[in-house]
């Protein structure tokens, strides 16, 4: 009796506990799949809203003139790394110059340049990048005074035009930037942030600043071969510039294609001054 008194009685067993693993890897799985889902459906929203907005840009131009394309040769597709491969178009504007548009897609990030660059009148430059990060967007837009005397009377309208049209987006958040060598090309430039509810107002704004270019345009005179020479002259100036001098987007094109590449692209392609110079060589003949 007194062993059975000393002996521990049965334990009833005891429950095993539910392992919390495979709920938290659910879990993961389940925001893995919503994230890529959300940049899928992000990424389609930025391509339709940044093709909506090159088309609008476009259609400002075709609403003054005609526009053919032009080949781009080796340069309709150029890959920078492994990422970033650009989508290349080059156009002429009758009457007027080049336009050349890029666009690129990396999935969680989107980006257009849109570079109208007149060379028949004495019109400002007209350069637009657009940057779609998911819901987030940047919005550069510049007009370069390459032009012998901004100061002269019909060239001082445009710029009145210019500064209202950076008046009407006013609106938009400023995103300021870094001084830069070519600065003192620009008298009117916006640099906004923005988000995916003001695509619009984005396609607007590219659409309104190409028109403040084409409307000027049709106000001026067409150069003759010396005003023409000049044009081209200070152009080039500006591109060899970008070249030898810099530029956030030029050092990543130099980077990944080397200089003499992406000086032959801006004159080819990107700005069309060897087109122009061409054209002057033969006026010479």
């Amino acid at each position: 009796m007194a062993n059975e008194a000393t002996t521990p009685a049965a334990q009833a067993p005891q429950k095993k506990k539910k392992s919390k693993a495979p709920v938290i890897l659910l879990i993961i799985l389940l925001l893995i799949v919503a994230l890529v889902v959300f940049i899928g459906v992000q990424r389609a929203k930025n391509v339709r809203a940044m093709r909506e907005a090159i088309a609008a840009g476009k259609d400002a131009i075709a609403a003054h003139t005609t526009y053919s394309p032009r080949d781009p040769g080796g340069y309709r597709h150029i890959k920078l790394n492994a990422l970033m491969q650009f989508d290349v178009e080059q156009y002429q504007i009758d009457d007027l110059g080049n336009l050349s548009v890029m666009t690129v897609d990396m999935g969680v990030m989107q980006m257009a340049s849109f570079v109208l660059t007149p060379f028949e009148k004495n019109a400002p430059l007209l350069s637009v990048d657009y940057i779609y990060a998911l819901t987030n967007r940047k919005a550069i837009v510049e007009f370069y005074d390459l032009v012998p005397d901004p100061s002269e009377e019909s060239y001082a309208a445009i710029v009145a035009e210019m500064k209202t049209f950076a008046d009407e987006y006013s609106a938009l958040a400023d995103d300021p930037a870094d001084e830069a060598w070519y600065d003192k090309y620009i008298t009117v430039k916006l640099h906004k942030k923005a988000g995916s509810a003001d695509d619009a107002t984005l396609k607007a704004m590219l659409a309104d600043a190409v028109s403040v270019v084409m409307d000027g345009a049709d106000t001026l005179d067409p150069l003759d071969a010396d005003g023409h020479r000049m044009k081209v002259a200070l152009t080039k100036a500006y591109s060899d510039g970008l070249i030898t001098q810099g530029g956030v987007s030029t050092d990543v094109f130099k980077s990944a294609l080397g200089e003499d590449t992406t000086r032959n692209f801006f004159d080819t392609v990107f700005f069309g001054t060897a087109y122009e110079q061409d054209e002057d060589d033969a006026v010479e003949e």
